[in-house]
């Protein structure tokens, strides 16, 4: 068939998927990851407290931005879709931004686009959940991104119940109250609190209740199932599907949160550019366990344990460069059969 591109560029890292699609023998279309590649980037980096988008943080962009299109000449990539999150959506100076991708990914005529927290969502749970199976459904997939979070309840075909993006991720809690490393009491209470309160609100626009399987994707996720299993190297197939059970996952939580950021960028499977804002994203994983445990003990007070969520996450390396890529694949079916 073809073979397809998907960037994505969140407030701490920008990412890119290059998908080979073809039709089997069966007419079967058969997808080939070719390459996933993460650069540290923090394009959202002080913009919580100026309202832009630093130069710095820019320049950074525009170098991994110049790398990825060179690869995916390279590989002679047809279709490319650039989604922007988060940093980008409300920063004075985005058109610098947006200009500067429209340049560098010329060769495709598209440009970065930014994209709702509702959309966010709905790509990153059509990428979450796409090697579960369909009875373990209704799926509810949790993306803790730099700047936000996007939580969803849906069905293995991509039927979304609900959905939210919440302003809580690992570079805006780190900026806002972890200054220290390791952070002290008193900011981790400001940044439980201030999670608590975004968790009100998901627990208010999405029925969390009905899901039978928690699903956790991004660099938070995966990069606490590589220390839970003592990984000596970041792999994706020891990840990719793993479980994370609350009672041992809150033990890692404590582990982390007191320990400093060189020490954690020290561990082999840390990515030397998370490992400084690790402690948010924790803090926010931390949260929604909460969140998950609070509605296990309201269910149990009704007696009604079928609507107990099970108090584990199961990680997927798959996200929203995968629903990007999908999407790709339906617009060119779309347009072929039309």
């Amino acid at each position: 068939m073809t073979r397809f591109g998907a960037v994505d560029c969140g407030t701490n890292s920008i990412r890119l998927l290059i998908t080979d699609v073809r039709r089997g023998d069966d007419g079967v279309l058969e997808l080939t990851e070719l390459h996933r590649v993460m650069e540290i980037v923090r394009l959202g980096e002080g913009v919580d407290a100026t309202g832009r988008l630093a130069d710095a943080a820019l320049q950074r962009v525009r170098e991994a931005l110049t790398g990825f299109a060179e690869l995916m000449r390279v590989e002679r990539v047809e279709a490319v879709r650039m989604v922007a999150t988060s940093a980008s959506r409300d920063a004075s100076n985005r058109d610098d931004f947006f200009s500067m991708t429209r340049e560098i990914l010329a060769d495709w005529g598209v440009e970065a686009q930014v994209i709702s927290g509702d959309e966010e969502a709905a790509l990153s749970f059509r990428g979450a959940v796409d090697d579960f199976h369909p009875e373990e459904g209704p799926f509810c997939v949790i993306d803790v991104g730099g700047g936000s979070t996007e939580v969803v309840v849906g069905d293995y075909d991509g039927t979304v119940h609900a959905a939210a993006s919440v302003p809580m991720g690992s570079v805006r809690l780190t900026e806002r109250f972890l200054v220290d490393s390791p952070p002290t009491p008193e900011q981790l209470k400001r940044a439980h609190d201030y999670v608590a309160g975004q968790v009100e609100r998901v627990l208010a626009e999405v029925p969390v209740a009905g899901a039978r399987t928690i699903v956790g994707c991004a660099g938070t996720y995966t990069t606490l199932s590589a220390l839970a299993q003592g990984l000596e190297t970041y792999d994706p197939s020891a990840i990719h599907l793993s479980t994370l059970r609350f009672s041992a996952l809150r033990s890692l939580n404590q582990s982390v949160l007191a320990t400093d950021r060189r020490t954690l960028a020290e561990n082999p499977v840390m990515h030397p550019g998370r490992a400084d804002v690790f402690a948010g994203g924790v803090m926010v994983i931390d949260g929604l366990m909460d969140m998950f445990e609070a509605v296990n003990g309201a269910a149990k007070e009704k007696g009604s344990r079928g609507d107990a969520v099970p108090l584990e996450f199961h990680v997927s390396e798959k996200d929203i460069l995968d629903g990007i890529v999908a999407g790709l694949v339906d617009e060119r079916l779309a347009r072929a059969q039309g």
